[in-house]
């Protein structure tokens, strides 16, 4: 196992130990009979939506590239994984030192380019290695493994990557926009019929070969699209100052100025 520097273990992994021991004595003490009522009541199915919440948090304040609201936010989910894991403790079924050491196994295992004698030079080679070491571990079915709980873009980002593993049909992203071309006529098709079954089905087939093109350029649809929205939020806040600084209201907006300011507010959020 390589050795880390030893700015690197005195900076960031000797004082972890420590820190990592008293957050799960302070899990411990707010689950206890004499500690918080509502830490006591909670189960793995209630804190559920805590933890999505906490992750895009997270992602929120990564996107901002906000240093202190992400220290904040990674404190928040990692309280998650302890609290689930003292749960589990609690069940008999497993506690915060097996998930560690899980995680640490793991790690070794599917870098065996750094702990062990394969070679892999470049992040492409890193990741091409770590897909075949992860089918191997546990993947017996196409899309075992796969959450139905994530969020459906990038569900489907994972589905369509193990997919054309397997079944190569959009060789390139060439061939990728000739088919969402052809998803978008069946779709022009069932909305002149306006036969709304159909309609949705056709738009879920032209969502889904997006997302395929998104994976043949190398770009993650669901950042992507928060990335967007991030972008069209601080743009409408741009139009709102100018409407309000020419004593307008968008509701009384000409669509020239809506043009007009958008296209200021893209100078400013490009």
């Amino acid at each position: 196992m390589p050795e880390l520097g030893k700015d690197v273990a005195d900076g960031f992994v000797a004082p972890s130990g420590e820190a990592f021991r008293k957050l799960v004595e302070i899990m411990a003490q707010l689950r206890a009979p004499d500690g918080c009522p509502w830490d006591r009541e909670q189960t793995h199915g209630s804190l559920a939506r805590h933890l999505l919440e906490e992750t895009y948090e997270v992602l929120e304040a990564i996107d901002n590239g906000d240093l202190d609201s992400l220290r904040e936010e990674l404190g928040d989910l990692v309280i998650q994984i302890v609290f689930h894991s003292n749960i589990a403790f609690e069940e008999g079924a497993f506690g915060v030192a097996d998930v560690l050491d899980d995680l640490r196994a793991k790690l070794i295992r599917r870098h065996p380019h750094v702990f062990g004698d394969v070679k892999a030079e470049t992040a492409d080679e890193v990741k091409a290695n770590w897909d075949q070491i992860k089918q191997m571990e546990k993947v017996t079915k196409i899309y075992e493994g796969i959450p139905k709980a994530l969020p459906a873009l990038e569900r489907a980002s994972k589905l369509e990557k193990r997919s054309s593993a397997v079944m190569p049909i959009w060789p390139d992203v060439d061939a990728v926009l000739a088919h969402l071309q052809a998803e978008i006529d069946e779709l022009r098709s069932e909305i002149a019929k306006d036969d709304r079954p159909r309609i949705e089905a056709e738009l879920g087939d032209v969502l889904f070969v997006t997302v395929g093109l998104a994976n043949r350029l190398r770009v993650d649809p669901e950042d992507a699209l928060r990335r967007m929205l991030l972008r069209s939020e601080n743009r409408m806040r741009v139009v709102e100052r100018l409407a309000r600084e020419d004593g307008e209201t968008l509701e009384s907006l000409s669509r020239e100025d809506w043009e007009r300011y958008w296209e200021q507010a893209k100078g400013e959020h490009p």
